[in-house]
């Protein structure tokens, strides 16, 4: 049978930039097989696909797969399946704040207008931070940088809100842009331990990061333009070490996907009560623009 299938660029406001992302309609019939099988087809990021859900906060069920496997929650495919939710007339007339089932249960979404367009705002699960890896000239030998391009008294560290990333502080934009994707290299960058994807940033002064993902060796992605499950542990992050002041709203722009040609700016906030170590809320935002509308056809 045929699915509608829409294509979307999330984290930014013109075509042929930002992170692509495929939706797959009305999917229920389908297996987790044939998901992957049509992820790997896309060759995306990621693609989601649309179910219905028996959850009773939800609107809707998705399921998110890279092409080579399925993740439990993730920042861009649930903002741009949200757009094309609204775009398709999925959900209640003047609905702009619901929630998504996925992997890790509800996620809620809100619709911001601004004068230059619709904002999408996903709000994350609870930070939590993980081991600090000691061995930082390993590190930066894996993403073919120096020990000395790592930004000094800020630890190298895996955080997550759901999906794990090694957070690498780097000294400025040119130790980023230096930075390699290697598969080979980032498997044995935590010596005999499973590795996550890495994220390597920098500060370009007050609120704003500029970014970059590497996962060739967990999720065959050679680099990510825009990472909304890393970004609000990035923004967590950020606070955490100094690199971004602490307020009790933080509002941060992460732009990445410059150095590989599709810039996309990440929007983060993050509350912080008084003596919280870590934020009570975090959302991820950004827009999204229409790319391609077509029929997927299985026999």
């Amino acid at each position: 049978m045929p699915y509608r299938v829409r294509t979307v660029d999330v984290f930014t406001r013109r075509q042929l930039a930002g992170n692509q992302l495929a939706v797959v309609l009305d999917a229920d019939d389908l297996a987790a097989g044939s998901m992957q099988a049509i992820a790997k087809e896309m060759n995306l990021a990621e693609t989601t696909f649309v179910m219905t859900t028996k959850h009773p906060d939800c609107v809707h069920r998705i399921r998110i797969f890279t092409p080579s496997t399925e993740l439990p929650f993730a920042g861009h495919p649930t903002i741009g399946t949200a757009w094309v939710l609204l775009a398709e007339g999925r959900l209640a007339e003047g609905e702009r704040s619901f929630s998504l089932e996925e992997g890790v249960g509800p996620v809620g979404v809100r619709v911001e207008q601004r004068p230059e367009g619709e904002l999408l705002w996903m709000t994350h699960p609870p930070v939590t931070f993980g081991d600090l890896i000691q061995d930082r000239g390993r590190v930066a030998a894996a993403l073919g940088v120096g020990e000395d391009d790592l930004m000094p008294d800020v630890p190298v560290q895996i955080a997550s809100t759901g999906v794990p990333f090694v957070y690498v502080a780097m000294r400025d934009v040119g130790a980023v842009d230096a930075a390699v994707s290697s598969a080979e290299r980032l498997t044995g960058a935590l010596g005999d331990r499973e590795a996550p994807p890495f994220f390597v940033f920098t500060s370009t002064g007050g609120d704003r990061l500029y970014s970059r993902m590497f996962a060739p060796h967990a999720f065959q992605i050679h680099e990510d333009p825009a990472t909304g499950a890393a970004s609000g542990p990035l923004g967590a992050f950020a606070v955490k070490y100094g690199i971004v002041p602490r307020a009790a709203l933080v509002s941060i722009v992460s732009e990445q996907g410059t150095k590989m040609g599709r810039q996309s700016f990440v929007h983060i906030q993050l509350e912080y009560s008084d003596s919280a170590h870590v934020p009570s809320r975090i959302e991820v935002g950004g827009g999204v623009v229409p790319v391609l509308t077509a029929e997927l056809t299985l026999q």
